[in-house]
Protein backbone atom coordinates (compact mmCIF):
# COMPACT_ATOMS: atom_id res chain seq x y z
CA UNK A 1 0.00 0.00 0.00
CA UNK A 2 1.28 3.36 -1.05
CA UNK A 3 1.47 6.19 1.19
CA UNK A 4 -0.34 9.73 0.36
CA UNK A 5 2.53 12.56 -0.64
CA UNK A 6 2.68 15.59 1.54
CA UNK A 7 1.40 17.21 -1.51
CA UNK A 8 -1.61 15.06 -2.09
CA UNK A 9 -2.75 15.78 1.48
CA UNK A 10 -2.24 19.26 1.36
CA UNK A 11 -4.37 19.27 -1.96
CA UNK A 12 -7.39 17.22 -0.58
CA UNK A 13 -7.21 19.45 2.69
CA UNK A 14 -9.27 22.65 2.36
CA UNK A 15 -7.83 24.44 4.57
CA UNK A 16 -4.05 23.62 4.15
CA UNK A 17 -4.70 23.89 0.43
CA UNK A 18 -5.62 27.85 0.74
CA UNK A 19 -3.22 28.77 2.98
CA UNK A 20 -0.71 26.88 0.64
CA UNK A 21 -1.78 29.40 -1.82
CA UNK A 22 -2.12 32.82 0.64
CA UNK A 23 0.10 35.51 -0.17
CA UNK A 24 2.71 36.89 2.08
CA UNK A 25 -0.01 39.67 2.78
CA UNK A 26 -3.38 37.02 3.57
CA UNK A 27 0.27 35.14 5.94
CA UNK A 28 0.06 38.18 7.93
CA UNK A 29 -3.91 38.57 8.07
CA UNK A 30 -4.02 35.02 9.12
CA UNK A 31 -0.94 35.69 12.10
CA UNK A 32 -3.36 38.68 13.32
CA UNK A 33 -6.44 37.04 13.84
CA UNK A 34 -4.83 33.69 15.58
CA UNK A 35 -3.09 36.47 17.85
CA UNK A 36 -6.69 37.96 18.39
CA UNK A 37 -8.07 34.79 19.18
CA UNK A 38 -5.67 33.94 21.66
CA UNK A 39 -5.30 36.54 23.25
CA UNK A 40 -8.74 36.89 23.76
CA UNK A 41 -8.94 33.13 24.98
CA UNK A 42 -6.09 33.91 27.18
CA UNK A 43 -7.93 37.13 28.56
CA UNK A 44 -11.01 35.22 29.72
CA UNK A 45 -8.93 32.54 31.08
CA UNK A 46 -6.95 34.49 33.03
CA UNK A 47 -9.32 35.51 35.65
CA UNK A 48 -11.42 32.21 35.54
CA UNK A 49 -9.46 31.22 39.09
CA UNK A 50 -10.61 34.64 40.75
CA UNK A 51 -13.90 34.21 39.73
CA UNK A 52 -14.22 30.51 40.32
CA UNK A 53 -13.37 31.54 44.14
CA UNK A 54 -15.65 34.13 44.50
CA UNK A 55 -18.52 32.09 43.08
CA UNK A 56 -17.60 29.10 45.68
CA UNK A 57 -17.53 30.95 48.67
CA UNK A 58 -20.08 32.85 50.05
CA UNK A 59 -17.98 36.03 51.42
CA UNK A 60 -19.28 38.78 49.60
CA UNK A 61 -19.87 41.82 51.42
CA UNK A 62 -17.59 42.76 54.70
CA UNK A 63 -20.46 41.46 57.11
CA UNK A 64 -20.16 38.09 55.60
CA UNK A 65 -16.44 38.38 55.87
CA UNK A 66 -16.36 38.74 58.99
CA UNK A 67 -17.96 34.87 59.44
CA UNK A 68 -14.83 33.27 57.41
CA UNK A 69 -13.39 30.31 59.12
CA UNK A 70 -10.02 30.14 59.24
CA UNK A 71 -10.62 26.55 56.79
CA UNK A 72 -12.01 28.42 53.80
CA UNK A 73 -9.07 31.08 54.48
CA UNK A 74 -6.57 28.54 54.46
CA UNK A 75 -7.81 27.08 50.79
CA UNK A 76 -7.99 30.36 49.66
CA UNK A 77 -4.92 31.29 50.71
CA UNK A 78 -3.45 28.31 49.38
CA UNK A 79 -4.92 28.52 45.87
CA UNK A 80 -3.48 32.19 45.90
CA UNK A 81 -0.10 30.57 46.62
CA UNK A 82 -0.03 27.08 44.45
CA UNK A 83 -1.99 28.38 41.37
CA UNK A 84 -2.35 32.08 41.29
CA UNK A 85 0.58 34.01 41.68
CA UNK A 86 3.28 30.65 43.02
CA UNK A 87 6.70 32.41 42.79
CA UNK A 88 6.14 35.86 43.71
CA UNK A 89 3.81 34.31 46.92
CA UNK A 90 7.47 32.25 47.70
CA UNK A 91 9.54 34.99 47.32
CA UNK A 92 7.06 37.39 49.44
CA UNK A 93 7.49 34.62 52.55
CA UNK A 94 11.04 34.50 51.98
CA UNK A 95 11.97 38.55 52.69
CA UNK A 96 9.16 38.57 55.32
CA UNK A 97 11.05 36.57 57.03
CA UNK A 98 14.15 38.60 56.24
CA UNK A 99 12.81 41.72 56.75
CA UNK A 100 12.41 40.62 60.27
CA UNK A 101 16.45 41.06 60.87
CA UNK A 102 16.38 44.52 60.73
CA UNK A 103 15.11 44.44 63.89
CA UNK A 104 18.32 44.84 66.25
CA UNK A 105 16.75 42.79 69.09
CA UNK A 106 16.06 39.69 66.50
CA UNK A 107 18.95 39.65 65.07
CA UNK A 108 21.00 39.87 68.37
CA UNK A 109 19.29 36.84 69.59
CA UNK A 110 19.81 34.76 66.39
CA UNK A 111 23.76 35.47 66.87
CA UNK A 112 23.61 34.95 70.56
CA UNK A 113 22.00 31.88 69.63
CA UNK A 114 24.66 30.67 66.87
CA UNK A 115 21.66 30.05 64.20
CA UNK A 116 23.32 32.61 62.22
CA UNK A 117 27.23 33.01 63.33
CA UNK A 118 28.35 30.04 61.24
CA UNK A 119 26.94 29.05 57.47
CA UNK A 120 26.38 25.25 58.65
CA UNK A 121 23.73 26.20 61.22
CA UNK A 122 22.58 29.26 59.17
CA UNK A 123 20.87 27.19 55.81
CA UNK A 124 20.19 24.33 58.35
CA UNK A 125 17.92 27.02 60.42
CA UNK A 126 16.34 28.59 57.00
CA UNK A 127 15.65 24.74 56.03
CA UNK A 128 13.86 24.16 59.41
CA UNK A 129 12.12 27.43 59.62
CA UNK A 130 11.27 26.99 55.85
CA UNK A 131 9.63 23.83 56.78
CA UNK A 132 7.56 24.45 60.01
CA UNK A 133 6.33 27.63 58.24
CA UNK A 134 5.08 25.67 55.03
CA UNK A 135 3.80 22.55 57.43
CA UNK A 136 1.39 25.18 59.25
CA UNK A 137 0.40 26.96 55.60
CA UNK A 138 0.32 23.64 53.07
CA UNK A 139 -2.10 21.40 55.12
CA UNK A 140 -5.68 22.64 56.91
CA UNK A 141 -5.62 24.57 60.02
CA UNK A 142 -7.29 21.42 61.79
CA UNK A 143 -4.82 18.66 60.38
CA UNK A 144 -2.49 17.22 62.11
CA UNK A 145 0.28 18.25 60.45
CA UNK A 146 -0.41 21.69 60.61
CA UNK A 147 -1.06 21.53 64.61
CA UNK A 148 2.28 19.71 64.99
CA UNK A 149 4.43 22.50 62.75
CA UNK A 150 2.43 24.75 65.28
CA UNK A 151 2.84 23.41 68.94
CA UNK A 152 6.91 22.80 67.68
CA UNK A 153 6.79 26.62 67.08
CA UNK A 154 5.46 27.84 69.89
CA UNK A 155 7.86 24.93 72.09
CA UNK A 156 10.66 26.17 70.52
CA UNK A 157 9.75 29.95 71.12
CA UNK A 158 8.51 29.72 74.84
CA UNK A 159 11.65 29.35 76.72
CA UNK A 160 12.99 32.50 75.06
CA UNK A 161 9.57 34.11 75.50
CA UNK A 162 9.42 33.81 79.25
CA UNK A 163 12.54 34.79 79.76
CA UNK A 164 12.26 38.34 77.67
CA UNK A 165 14.79 37.01 75.31
CA UNK A 166 11.92 37.00 72.67
CA UNK A 167 9.95 40.52 72.71
CA UNK A 168 6.10 39.80 72.41
CA UNK A 169 5.86 43.01 70.15
CA UNK A 170 8.83 40.94 67.90
CA UNK A 171 6.28 38.16 67.57
CA UNK A 172 3.09 40.46 66.44
CA UNK A 173 5.96 42.41 64.29
CA UNK A 174 6.83 38.98 62.70
CA UNK A 175 3.66 37.59 62.70
CA UNK A 176 2.11 40.72 60.37
CA UNK A 177 5.01 40.34 57.79
CA UNK A 178 3.65 36.98 56.70
CA UNK A 179 0.35 38.56 56.46
CA UNK A 180 1.50 41.94 54.59
CA UNK A 181 4.27 40.81 52.58
CA UNK A 182 2.50 39.00 50.15
CA UNK A 183 0.22 41.74 49.97
CA UNK A 184 2.25 44.05 49.31
CA UNK A 185 4.69 42.17 47.10
CA UNK A 186 1.29 40.71 44.52
CA UNK A 187 0.08 44.30 44.05
CA UNK A 188 4.19 45.28 43.27
CA UNK A 189 5.19 42.63 40.66
CA UNK A 190 1.84 40.49 39.92
CA UNK A 191 -0.48 40.52 36.74
CA UNK A 192 -3.68 41.59 39.07
CA UNK A 193 -3.82 42.57 42.89
CA UNK A 194 -5.65 40.46 45.35
CA UNK A 195 -9.36 40.95 46.03
CA UNK A 196 -11.06 42.32 48.95
CA UNK A 197 -11.87 38.21 49.25
CA UNK A 198 -9.00 37.26 49.13
CA UNK A 199 -6.89 39.73 51.37
CA UNK A 200 -9.56 39.00 53.84
CA UNK A 201 -8.47 35.32 53.64
CA UNK A 202 -4.99 36.34 54.31
CA UNK A 203 -5.78 38.35 57.10
CA UNK A 204 -8.25 35.68 58.85
CA UNK A 205 -5.88 32.98 58.39
CA UNK A 206 -2.91 34.36 60.09
CA UNK A 207 -5.24 36.46 62.78
CA UNK A 208 -5.93 32.50 63.42
CA UNK A 209 -2.30 31.47 63.43
CA UNK A 210 -1.48 34.35 65.58
CA UNK A 211 -4.05 33.03 68.32
CA UNK A 212 -2.94 29.63 67.80
CA UNK A 213 0.70 30.78 68.57
CA UNK A 214 -0.81 33.05 71.72
CA UNK A 215 0.41 36.34 70.48
CA UNK A 216 -0.99 39.02 71.99
CA UNK A 217 -2.73 41.99 70.28
CA UNK A 218 -3.25 44.04 72.90
CA UNK A 219 -0.92 46.59 70.93
CA UNK A 220 -3.40 47.19 68.46
CA UNK A 221 -6.41 49.47 68.29
CA UNK A 222 -8.97 47.00 68.80
CA UNK A 223 -6.96 44.30 70.26
CA UNK A 224 -9.11 44.38 73.43
CA UNK A 225 -12.57 44.87 72.08
CA UNK A 226 -11.96 42.87 69.07
CA UNK A 227 -11.75 42.75 64.75
CA UNK A 228 -14.71 42.88 62.42
CA UNK A 229 -12.79 40.82 60.47
CA UNK A 230 -9.59 40.16 58.30
CA UNK A 231 -9.94 43.16 56.66
CA UNK A 232 -10.32 45.54 59.74
CA UNK A 233 -6.95 42.93 61.26
CA UNK A 234 -4.87 43.85 58.59
CA UNK A 235 -5.28 47.07 58.29
CA UNK A 236 -4.76 47.82 61.97
CA UNK A 237 -1.74 45.35 62.12
CA UNK A 238 0.06 47.49 58.85
CA UNK A 239 -0.53 50.34 60.96
CA UNK A 240 0.96 49.20 64.27
CA UNK A 241 3.77 46.92 62.02
CA UNK A 242 4.51 50.46 60.63
CA UNK A 243 5.10 52.84 63.38
CA UNK A 244 7.42 49.73 64.86
CA UNK A 245 9.37 49.79 62.04
CA UNK A 246 10.11 53.57 62.21
CA UNK A 247 10.72 53.05 66.28
CA UNK A 248 12.83 50.10 65.66
CA UNK A 249 14.43 49.16 62.33
CA UNK A 250 17.69 51.03 63.07
CA UNK A 251 21.21 50.40 61.22
CA UNK A 252 23.23 47.65 63.48
CA UNK A 253 26.23 45.44 62.61
CA UNK A 254 24.68 42.61 63.59
CA UNK A 255 21.65 43.20 61.29
CA UNK A 256 24.43 43.14 58.77
CA UNK A 257 25.75 39.59 59.34
CA UNK A 258 22.70 37.97 59.78
CA UNK A 259 21.36 39.86 56.13
CA UNK A 260 24.92 38.51 54.80
CA UNK A 261 24.59 34.69 55.90
CA UNK A 262 20.77 34.82 54.90
CA UNK A 263 21.79 36.54 51.35
CA UNK A 264 24.03 33.22 50.72
CA UNK A 265 21.50 30.90 51.66
CA UNK A 266 19.35 33.09 48.55
CA UNK A 267 21.99 33.84 46.04
CA UNK A 268 23.17 30.47 46.96
CA UNK A 269 22.21 28.53 43.26
CA UNK A 270 24.05 31.64 40.95
CA UNK A 271 27.09 30.74 39.91
CA UNK A 272 30.40 33.05 41.71
CA UNK A 273 30.65 35.81 39.03
CA UNK A 274 26.93 36.18 39.35
CA UNK A 275 26.53 36.53 43.20
CA UNK A 276 26.91 40.74 43.08
CA UNK A 277 24.32 40.68 40.33
CA UNK A 278 21.75 38.42 42.78
CA UNK A 279 22.99 40.38 45.90
CA UNK A 280 21.97 43.81 44.19
CA UNK A 281 18.57 41.97 42.66
CA UNK A 282 18.16 41.26 46.84
CA UNK A 283 18.67 44.88 47.96
CA UNK A 284 16.51 46.01 44.71
CA UNK A 285 13.15 44.20 46.39
CA UNK A 286 13.51 46.11 50.15
CA UNK A 287 12.92 49.56 50.55
CA UNK A 288 14.86 52.14 51.98
CA UNK A 289 14.16 51.81 55.22
CA UNK A 290 15.82 48.17 54.89
CA UNK A 291 18.32 48.90 52.96
CA UNK A 292 19.61 51.45 55.96
CA UNK A 293 18.90 48.85 58.59
CA UNK A 294 20.99 45.85 56.88
CA UNK A 295 23.81 48.27 55.99
CA UNK A 296 23.54 47.24 52.06
CA UNK A 297 23.89 49.56 49.89
CA UNK A 298 21.11 50.24 46.38
CA UNK A 299 21.96 49.06 43.42
CA UNK A 300 23.27 51.05 40.75
CA UNK A 301 20.15 53.05 38.91
CA UNK A 302 20.68 51.61 35.80
CA UNK A 303 20.61 47.81 37.48
CA UNK A 304 17.28 49.15 39.26
CA UNK A 305 15.78 50.22 35.73
CA UNK A 306 16.79 46.84 34.63
CA UNK A 307 14.85 44.71 37.61
CA UNK A 308 12.01 46.89 37.15
CA UNK A 309 11.65 46.45 33.49
CA UNK A 310 11.91 42.70 33.86
CA UNK A 311 8.54 42.71 36.59
CA UNK A 312 7.06 44.98 33.73
CA UNK A 313 7.43 42.54 30.83
CA UNK A 314 6.55 39.84 33.54
CA UNK A 315 3.47 41.13 34.47
CA UNK A 316 2.41 42.38 30.81
CA UNK A 317 3.41 38.91 29.87
CA UNK A 318 1.15 36.94 32.64
CA UNK A 319 -1.77 39.35 32.06
CA UNK A 320 -2.54 39.40 28.26
CA UNK A 321 -0.16 36.37 26.84
CA UNK A 322 -0.37 33.57 29.51
CA UNK A 323 -3.08 31.06 30.50
CA UNK A 324 -4.12 29.91 34.04
CA UNK A 325 -1.69 27.59 35.44
CA UNK A 326 -2.68 23.71 35.54
CA UNK A 327 -3.94 21.56 38.53
CA UNK A 328 -0.63 19.67 37.82
CA UNK A 329 1.87 22.64 37.43
CA UNK A 330 0.86 23.74 41.13
CA UNK A 331 3.68 24.49 43.72
CA UNK A 332 4.07 21.44 46.24
CA UNK A 333 6.77 22.15 48.36
CA UNK A 334 6.67 19.34 50.57
CA UNK A 335 5.84 15.29 50.27
CA UNK A 336 1.69 15.15 50.52
CA UNK A 337 2.30 11.85 53.01
CA UNK A 338 5.02 10.44 55.65
CA UNK A 339 6.60 8.01 54.81
CA UNK A 340 6.70 4.68 57.13
CA UNK A 341 9.24 5.97 59.33
CA UNK A 342 6.93 9.31 60.20
CA UNK A 343 8.98 11.44 57.83
CA UNK A 344 8.52 14.10 55.26
CA UNK A 345 10.65 14.98 52.48
CA UNK A 346 11.41 19.03 50.68
CA UNK A 347 10.04 18.93 46.99
CA UNK A 348 12.12 21.95 46.15
CA UNK A 349 14.95 23.86 47.75
CA UNK A 350 17.29 26.66 47.11
CA UNK A 351 19.88 26.33 49.79
CA UNK A 352 21.51 23.02 51.11
CA UNK A 353 19.47 20.02 50.28
CA UNK A 354 18.10 19.63 53.42
CA UNK A 355 15.41 17.03 53.67
CA UNK A 356 15.72 15.88 50.00
CA UNK A 357 15.19 12.93 49.08
CA UNK A 358 18.25 11.27 47.26
CA UNK A 359 15.72 9.60 44.68
CA UNK A 360 17.30 9.29 41.02
CA UNK A 361 16.08 11.70 39.39
CA UNK A 362 17.23 14.82 42.57
CA UNK A 363 20.35 12.89 41.85
CA UNK A 364 21.04 12.56 38.43
CA UNK A 365 18.15 14.91 36.99
CA UNK A 366 18.68 18.52 34.73
CA UNK A 367 18.92 20.25 38.16
CA UNK A 368 21.16 18.18 40.00
CA UNK A 369 23.84 18.25 37.01
CA UNK A 370 23.64 22.01 37.32
CA UNK A 371 24.43 22.03 41.08
CA UNK A 372 27.36 19.32 40.49
CA UNK A 373 28.38 21.53 37.60
CA UNK A 374 28.57 24.59 40.64
CA UNK A 375 30.00 22.48 42.56
CA UNK A 376 27.23 22.57 45.80
CA UNK A 377 26.39 18.77 47.67
CA UNK A 378 23.74 16.88 46.02
CA UNK A 379 20.69 15.11 48.02
CA UNK A 380 22.25 12.37 49.73
CA UNK A 381 25.99 13.38 49.60
CA UNK A 382 28.21 13.67 53.12
CA UNK A 383 26.03 10.83 54.57
CA UNK A 384 23.20 11.93 56.76
CA UNK A 385 24.34 15.83 57.22
CA UNK A 386 21.58 16.94 55.09
CA UNK A 387 18.95 14.42 56.37
CA UNK A 388 18.37 12.59 53.83
CA UNK A 389 16.06 10.40 55.38
CA UNK A 390 13.22 13.28 55.70
CA UNK A 391 12.35 15.45 58.44
CA UNK A 392 10.10 14.67 61.74
CA UNK A 393 8.30 17.90 62.14
CA UNK A 394 8.23 17.18 66.13
CA UNK A 395 12.37 17.65 65.78
CA UNK A 396 12.78 20.38 63.75
CA UNK A 397 14.68 23.16 65.18
CA UNK A 398 18.40 23.90 66.25
CA UNK A 399 20.18 20.64 66.40
CA UNK A 400 20.19 21.09 70.27
CA UNK A 401 16.57 20.79 70.40
CA UNK A 402 16.50 17.67 68.45
CA UNK A 403 14.60 14.88 70.17
CA UNK A 404 13.75 17.32 72.88
CA UNK A 405 9.98 18.59 74.23
CA UNK A 406 8.00 15.65 72.42
CA UNK A 407 6.05 15.61 75.48
CA UNK A 408 5.25 18.66 75.41
CA UNK A 409 4.61 19.29 72.09
CA UNK A 410 1.88 17.02 72.40
CA UNK A 411 0.82 18.84 75.20
CA UNK A 412 0.53 22.04 72.97
CA UNK A 413 -1.07 20.18 70.63
CA UNK A 414 -4.06 18.88 72.16
CA UNK A 415 -4.62 22.53 73.45
CA UNK A 416 -4.38 23.51 69.41
CA UNK A 417 -6.73 20.99 68.44
CA UNK A 418 -9.63 22.60 70.89
CA UNK A 419 -8.51 26.18 68.92
CA UNK A 420 -8.57 25.50 65.66
CA UNK A 421 -11.99 23.57 64.86
CA UNK A 422 -12.60 24.96 61.21
CA UNK A 423 -14.00 27.91 63.50
CA UNK A 424 -14.32 31.96 62.53
CA UNK A 425 -11.20 33.53 64.47
CA UNK A 426 -13.79 36.73 64.88
CA UNK A 427 -16.18 36.99 67.87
Amino acid sequence: MAWPSLTSIVKDTPILNSLSQASPQQYIIYALVGLAVYLAMASSLRFQRRRSLHQKYPYKTRESMGKMSDHDAFTIQKTILQMEFPFIVLKSLQFALFRTYGIPSISTLLLKTSQFSDPATSFKRYADTGALIGEFMAFDPSSDRAQTAIARTKFLHKSYRARGKILEDDMLYTLSLFALEPIRFVKMYEWREMTEMERCAVGTYWKSLGDALAISYEALRSGKTGFRDGIHWLEEVREWSLQYEAQHMKPHPRNKEVADRTIDVLVYNLPNFMKPLGLYFVSFLMDERLQSAMMIRAPPAFLSAIFSSVFRLRRLYLRYFALPRPAFMRLDVFTEKPNEYGRNFVLMYEGAPFYVQPTIWNRWGPVAWFKWALGQPLPGDDGDKYYPQGYYTPDLGPKYFEGKGRKEVESIKESIQQQRMRQCPFP
